[in-house]
């Protein structure tokens, strides 16, 4: 198959390739592993433990919260497959960034993007070690971080084949324990599980109502919703790995958006008319401990800890890999040192090596310096997702009016209602800045997002210049 990102569209301002790694990159994902990496990459820790703060603040609105959040994700989502089906690349947005506006937005948001999955896998990586420190108490969560990444460093190393089926098994465990929690749900809800009555509308209604703080706590929800979702770009980045990247993607993108609203929003519908919004075990242990709680069903707290173990493992595992293929992709167009690109038996090591150090590092800044270096980092990481989502959306605008022009052929996924609904998205995504400037506790993590965003940009534009330069 050729490929597509070889051979950049006519009047694009810049020749994008990352052709040579692609092909450089083994092949292994099968279709099977690319729908189950879009689905793992849905359900995660954030989900199951993060969304207890959004559901303390919202109350039972927390399920309009999710509904539109993940209506936006899923625009995104759509945008993104568009691109990534009419050129499969693993630096995925950077490539299509690159390609729509020019080779620093590329850097920009690569660069952005790297660190935020690198830190995140230190930040999984602590989470995994407390939940198996708490079964095995006296020892030290720096050593279980430690084996984790070992363990995730030689999956990545081996070979993609190998990364996808550890992918495979955990989304697998992911989506299985989802499944059995809504059925069990609904079957609470419906009066017919033994040993439950049927809860009615009374938590939907009671205790100050459906917004029971008003549209300040609704904000609050759509805040802590917005970036429960990240983690679904990884399917894109995979696909140019996979045997068949054009079919691969779009039918793994397609598939992902009945499963947002299935999952999300559906788990959110379920806590919410089973327990009082306002018990504090939604927060303490997390919404879907207190709903097994209040179904009666024994050992919940460990039947959750193992469902959250599962997810942060994967997480780290799915993250590793993204970190690896974006540096990798982004040093085979010339936007890193050269070393980080090598690739060996189709696996770019040195950067999944390079990546995975980086994201111990930030393991170790939780331990040295827990009061300011280590809640700057996680600040500054805060809204990146939000600048990735804003760069894909102007992308799409322009490249889509680029492919209509000139190969319309491979608009394989098509944006719906385009223009109409990519403008919606960026007035959405605006919007949340407005949101978050407004929130304390977001306001830090947009400025140090920001800062993190301008420096990069202002490095990728001086680059970009030089390399004009010394072109010209």
């Amino acid at each position: 198959m050729s490929r597509n990102s070889a051979s950049p569209p006519t009047g694009s301002p810049v020749a994008v390739s990352d052709a040579k790694t692609d092909s450089a990159l083994t092949h292994g994902l099968k279709q099977r592993h690319l729908s189950m990496i879009a689905l793992g990459g849905v359900i995660g820790a954030g989900l199951f433990v993060g969304s207890g703060a959004g559901i303390a603040a919202a109350g039972p609105s927390i399920i309009i919260a999710y509904a539109v959040s993940g209506l936006l994700v899923m625009l995104v989502m759509r945008m993104l497959g568009e691109m990534s089906a009419a050129n499969p690349a693993s630096g995925s947005f950077s490539v299509h960034a690159e390609r729509a506006i020019g080779p620093w937005a590329g850097f920009t948001v690569g660069w952005a993007f790297w660190v935020l999955l690198c830190v995140a896998v230190g930040l999984e990586g602590i989470g995994a070690a407390k939940i198996v420190t708490g079964w095995l108490p006296g020892t030290p969560e720096w050593a279980w971080v430690a084996l984790f990444m070992v363990v995730f460093l030689g999956t990545n190393l081996a070979s993609v084949k190998k990364f996808g089926e550890f992918e495979f098994w955990f989304a697998a465990l992911k989506v299985v324990a989802i499944t059995l929690f809504l059925v069990l749900g609904v079957l609470a809800i419906l009066g017919v599980l033994p040993g439950t009555d049927a809860p009615g509308t009374t938590n939907l209604e009671g205790e100050g109502g459906f917004m029971p703080n008003g549209a300040e706590g609704l904000v609050i929800g759509l805040l802590a919703s917005v970036f429960a979702y990240g983690g679904l770009e990884t399917v894109t980045i995979a696909a140019a790995e996979s045997e068949n990247p054009v079919q691969g993607v779009a039918k793994a993108v397609r598939t992902a958006m009945w499963r947002i609203a299935l999952f999300y929003v559906g788990s959110m519908a379920v806590v919410v008319t089973l327990v009082p919004w306002d018990d504090p075990k939604v927060v303490e242990v997390g919404p879907f401990y207190a709903a097994l709680d209040h179904l009666g069903i024994s050992g919940a707290a460990e039947i959750m800890n193992v469902v959250i173990l599962v997810a942060l493992l994967s997480a780290m595992n799915a993250n590793i890999y993204g970190a690896s293929r974006m540096a990798c992709s982004l040093v085979a167009r010339g936007q890193g040192p050269r070393r980080l690109g090598r690739i060996s038996s189709g696996v770019p090591r040195t950067a999944v090596l390079v990546s995975s150090v980086f994201g111990f590092l930030c393991v170790l800044l939780s331990y040295w310096r827990p009061d300011d270096v280590f809640p700057w980092l996680l600040n500054m990481i805060g809204a990146v997702i939000l600048v990735v989502w804003i760069f894909i959306a102007l992308s799409q605008v322009i490249l889509r009016d680029r492919l209509e022009r000139e190969a319309p052929e491979k608009l394989v996924v098509r944006m719906w209602l385009f223009p109409v609904l990519t403008v919606v998205a960026l007035l959405a995504m605006l919007g949340i800045f407005v949101l978050m400037l407004r929130e304390p506790d977001t306001r830090d993590q947009l400025m140090a997002s920001g800062v993190l965003t301008v420096v990069l940009a202002a490095i990728g534009v001086v680059r970009q210049r030089r390399s004009v330069a010394v072109k010209g």
